[in-house]
């Protein structure tokens, strides 16, 4: 495994990344403490060069050691939510953290409204938060051809072909819908199944998945085709009909709208913020998680529906990058404009 510099250069802006002790098993609860302490002596060289604000990403432990800092160094600090805080949430060592990470923050954003409201149920002020979806590059992912495309999977010229990007772990389902297709090549003869992704932190199923397949006599329909570096990944999504994530958890999945600037209608699991981004019929389904009858239905209407291509890429287009940026930017402007801007930290923050 490789590490990360000390400090490189993208596309013009300086990024560091300050190392810090990370201790296993229970001792792992001190991560938001060693990260702020271990960061402490760069953020405060970046304010007196004129940072402004702290802008954190995750609750835990990234929002926790940002609060500590603000509070330290007296800067407004935001955090945004993106979904690994639903099963921080039901962690009884964990939830305390949350709720004094949020409640010491300034401004506390999240990339759907169902992670909004976990805030609030967390403590935050509903007038310190704000829903900012995720969005997309539709200069980076935009359809290719799809005859040009099948040709670089082998995929024949007529074949019906589902999509899945992600993690191969647990929590973004292949094996749940790998578990569909017997049924589904009834009625779709010519069906094929890409799975684009590998191994990450939480772990690699590729193995399993794979003798998953191998037992289902599946091993010409579904194609692994390893981890694909964003540039490239609008020749799998091309080569696809419909994509389909039955996902445990989420935030708000960039790959939906990747998939949809692509010219895909998505199938997923009602959980998180899917059903936030999946919002309308003419963009796709969303069908109870764990339910595999409703998912095998789903996709069998889905490969069957005439879709119009164009509605989807035109909501795709509607929620681009640039979009969220500018809201982004507004509210840390409304929040920079203010003479205090740091909450008063209550005595369970200040812990």
């Amino acid at each position: 495994m490789v590490s990360a510099p000390v400090l490189e250069v993208q596309q013009g802006i300086r990024v560091y990344h300050p190392r810090f002790l990370s201790f296993p098993g229970v001792l792992r609860g001190l991560d938001g403490w060693s990260m702020a302490l271990c960061s402490y002596w760069l953020v405060r060289r970046l304010k007196q060069q004129g940072a402004r604000l702290i802008d954190a990403h995750f609750a835990y432990p990234d929002g926790e050691a940002a609060t500590r800092l603000g509070r330290w160094l007296g800067l407004p600090v935001t955090v945004t939510l993106r979904g690994t805080e639903v099963p921080h949430s039901r962690n009884p060592a964990l939830r305390p953290r949350l709720v004094r990470a949020l409640r010491g923050a300034t401004r506390v954003f999240a990339v759907s409204d169902s992670l909004r409201r976990l805030a609030l149920e967390l403590g935050t002020p509903a007038e310190r938060t704000e829903v900012v979806g995720n969005g997309v590059d539709v200069a980076r992912f935009h359809p290719v051809d799809r005859m040009e495309a099948r040709a670089r999977f082998n995929l024949p010229a007529d074949a019906q072909v589902l999509i899945s990007v992600g993690g191969l772990v647990e929590r973004k389902g292949m094996h749940r819908v790998i578990d569909c297709l017997p049924a589904l090549l009834a009625n779709h003869p010519a069906l094929h199944y890409l799975i684009v992704g590998g191994g990450s932190p939480e772990g690699d199923m590729r193995p399993e998945l794979e003798a998953q397949v191998r037992r289902l006599g599946l091993a010409g329909q579904v194609h692994f085709l390893g981890a694909v570096v964003p540039d490239d990944l609008k020749w799998p999504l091309s080569a696809a009909d419909v994509f389909v994530l039955s996902t445990r958890n989420e935030g708000w999945a960039n790959v939906f709208l990747e998939a949809m600037a692509c010219g895909l209608p998505v199938v997923a699991t009602d959980v998180g913020g899917n059903a936030e981004v999946v919002c309308r019929a003419e963009l796709g389904s969303i069908v109870p998680f764990g339910d595999a009858a409703a998912l095998t239905t789903a996709l069998d209407t889905a490969l069957d529906k005439p879709w119009d291509r164009a509605a989807i890429l035109a909501y795709a287009e509607a929620n681009q990058w640039d979009k969220r940026v500018a809201q982004l930017l507004h509210a840390f402007a409304s929040m920079l404009a203010k003479p205090d801007v740091t909450p008063e930290p209550t005595a369970a923050a200040k812990s």
